[in-house]
């Protein structure tokens, strides 16, 4: 059996002629991921903000072989969604994945600056993903079939390190949206459909600051695919990327780290108070 047959057995949501929606799909990730589930059979619709990207990440995937839908989408007006939902059942008549990926890095700044950025990152990053699921999950649902929906997360959702605090809340968010989407789901009588959230590590794409080459820490978004594949057959809700240069004893120590916190009282991101410093770095070291 070859590598290909093996990921449509163990997942058939990922059989040849079946559809794949991807937001954020014109580049990063979401092109890795298109890239890589046209290569297997299935029909790819790409969604992204509308321009000369999305219709060059259209060919590239055309070229690929099979059917390609791009579709230009704002995924923080949940009317782009629905219209989103709408062209895509319309085209092939059905769905069996949905990757909820689009995101942006900007920094509003401090928590107590610039609301209209900070709202605007907040509707992409964590209401997108919402509006995604509302508009194609019943559909998934209803069609009975095996599914799955991918919300891409991030190790910033989880350990909340300074520096950019609006996009830890909003993938905090997509983190605990998407925990009780597979709660719900998995209670659904009848259901087929399953939800997991991809956890990047260090990965070039568009949103690497300061970077106009793949930075030799950071994992390719083809990396990143490959691993959430193999993650996917083996049921993980919590597809935890390691990179070149965290490994997941590392990543798992700073996540026990800063759950620590609440539980033994310290203060908020103790990781980076000076009181706790030497604590942390010693923690690290056993």
């Amino acid at each position: 059996m070859t590598a290909d047959a093996e990921i449509q057995t163990i997942l058939p949501a990922l059989a040849s002629g079946n559809v794949a929606v991807i937001t954020g799909g014109a580049s990063g990730i979401g092109l890795a991921a298109a890239r890589r589930l046209a290569a297997l059979g299935m029909k790819i619709v790409l969604a992204d903000i509308g321009g000369a990207r999305l219709d060059e990440a259209g060919r590239v995937i055309a070229a690929i072989g099979g059917a390609v839908l791009a579709v230009p989408t704002d995924v923080s007006k949940a009317d782009d969604v629905d219209r989103l939902a709408e062209k895509a059942f319309g085209a092939f008549g059905g769905v069996s994945l949905l990757m909820n990926n689009a995101g942006v890095g900007d920094n509003p700044g401090k928590p107590w600056e610039n609301r209209d950025a900070w709202k605007r990152l907040l509707d992409i990053n964590f209401w997108g993903v919402v509006h995604g699921v509302e508009a194609f999950a019943p559909r998934m649902l209803a069609a009975g079939k095996p599914g799955l929906i991918i919300n891409t997360g991030s190790k910033q959702g989880i350990t909340t390190p300074p520096g950019n605090l609006a996009y830890n809340v909003s993938k905090s968010g997509v983190k605990t949206f998407t925990e009780g989407l597979a709660h719900a789901l998995r209670n659904e009588p009848g259901a087929h459909l399953s939800a997991h959230l991809l956890i990047p590590g260090f990965t070039y794409t568009g949103l690497t600051e300061g970077a106009t080459q793949k930075p030799a820490g950071a994992w390719t978004g083809e990396q990143v695919i490959d691993f959430m594949l193999a993650s996917l057959m083996r049921g993980d809700f919590y597809i935890l990327c390691p990179d070149n240069e965290a490994t997941r004893p590392m990543d798992e120590k700073r996540m026990a780290w800063a759950i620590g916190d609440v539980i033994e009282n310290r203060p908020a991101l103790s990781r980076w108070h000076p009181d706790h410093k030497d604590a942390f770095a010693a923690f690290m070291k056993r």
